[in-house]
């Protein structure tokens, strides 16, 4: 499977978050807008491309580059699949006073604060991108990120002493954000990085059981989502036999997603979890 790999940034001041409109080439192109992206030339660390990209395509600089998520997602390009990682940084720019100067890749440029009601089009990558900010979908729109699919199922794992008795948690929720079911399961005595990894496996089993063929995998644990996004190696001997599990499992679906949240985005999977804990400690 071929893969594409794109490094995009995240530029905001008081005005919003910064996007610039691609050139249209050809006549019959559309007219997108999208967030600065450029690509990993040979020899370069990710860091490198995103500044040398900014500079090159708006005129920018950047004072300071910092990571802020990893996303992949597997799509249709005529009739291949299409591996694409999009490696997401938020950018301080040098306090110089300087203005973007669109080149040869982009026409025009706006800050945009609110993008559900701005009248932007933005293209698949940016869109994905945009929802991380916004902690949310969309209105009208399904991102190739959510790999087409209708459902999405947030897991978490807790554990009470790390090692201690654990417990998992999950929530599956439609497009329109209707709960299809959640709960819990006490899973017994494990660290917190198994509990978050059984919390996945869970939630994989789950979608299989409900037929899913395109899903959306949330967790607040960045370790289990860059690993099985295939950022980090697993090494660790006590979670390599459940990530190998959930690989294979994976075969079911036609695509899937993995998405890193911040806790407070997935407070309902982590109250299940920690509620399965509290139902045999205190006999309930």
């Amino acid at each position: 499977m071929k893969q594409r790999i794109r490094v995009v940034g995240i530029i905001r001041n008081e005005d919003g978050v910064l996007i610039f409109k691609r050139n249209r080439g050809r006549s019959e192109t559309p007219v997108f807008w999208e967030l600065p992206t450029g690509k990993i030339k040979f020899g370069e660390q990710p860091e490198e491309a995103m500044a040398r990209s900014l500079s090159e395509y708006t005129s920018l600089t950047a004072g300071s580059i910092k990571l802020k998520d990893v996303i992949t997602f597997v799509a249709l390009e005529g009739s291949s699949r299409l591996s694409n990682l999009y490696i997401i940084y938020e950018i301080t720019l040098r306090p110089d006073g300087k203005k973007p100067e669109p080149r040869d890749r982009y026409t025009a440029y706006k800050f945009v604060k609110d993008f559900a009601a701005a009248n932007v089009k933005l293209n698949e990558a940016s869109l994905s991108v945009v929802e991380i900010i916004d902690g949310k979908v969309t209105a009208g729109h399904i991102s190739p990120r959510d790999t087409a699919s209708s459902v999405t199922i947030y897991v978490d794992g807790a554990s009470r002493g790390n090692p201690g008795p654990s417990g998992i948690g999950y929530r599956v929720v439609d497009v329109d954000g209707h709960v299809i079911e959640q709960g819990g399961e006490f899973i017994g005595f494990a660290t917190s990085r198994v509990a978050e990894y059984y919390a996945m496996r869970s939630g994989v089993d789950r979608a299989i059981r409900l037929g899913l063929k395109t899903v959306r995998f949330v967790s607040d644990s960045l370790m289990v989502v860059n690993q099985l996004n295939g950022v980090f190696t697993v090494k660790n001997q006590d979670i390599l036999p459940i990530y190998k599990d959930i690989e294979s499992k994976l075969n079911n679906f036609e695509a899937v997603s993995f998405t890193h949240v911040d806790r407070s985005k997935n407070s309902v999977a982590d109250y299940e979890a920690n509620a399965a804990i509290d139902r045999i400690i205190q006999g309930r």
